[in-house]
């Protein structure tokens, strides 16, 4: 977008309004806005924002191995949570902000990535479980 772009779309979250924005994990609108109050009470972030698997990381990921013994971890997880809390801050800019917070991912439902988000964050897992098809009655012939 370009910054008269980026400007029209923030315009659009007022405090009298309502409205829906789709932005991506990491991109501009990840860090560097201010939406104060009501005019952002939301965010669906998904997935987990785990950095791009290319030569360059799985480099970092080998030499995290050596020095760490974390590869996965110090290359991958730990860079993909920050960016996905840095995303909620948007919505939580102050001690007076309210807000939800949707967390779309299974991964977020392991223990490891858990310990990894904010202590005072209330998170509740909540699964989807799809229903069974409706019954349909026997076809004559």
């Amino acid at each position: 977008m370009s910054e008269a772009d980026q400007q029209a779309f923030l315009a659009r979250f007022t405090v009298a309004g309502s409205g829906i924005g789709f932005a991506v994990l990491g991109g501009s609108f990840g860090q560097g806005i201010d939406l104060t109050g009501t005019r952002l009470i939301g965010a669906f972030i998904a997935p987990l924002g785990l950095p791009q698997l290319n030569p360059v990381n799985q480099q970092m990921k080998a030499r995290m191995d050596e020095v760490f013994g974390a590869d996965y971890d110090y290359t991958y997880l730990y860079p993909g949570v920050q960016k996905v809390v840095q995303a909620a801050e948007r919505v939580i800019r102050g001690q007076s902000d309210r807000g939800v917070l949707y967390l779309i991912d299974d991964r977020y439902t392991r223990a490891d990535v858990r310990h990894l988000l904010p202590a005072w964050w209330q998170v509740e897992i909540v699964r989807h479980v799809p229903s069974p098809p409706p019954a349909r009655a026997p076809a004559l012939l």
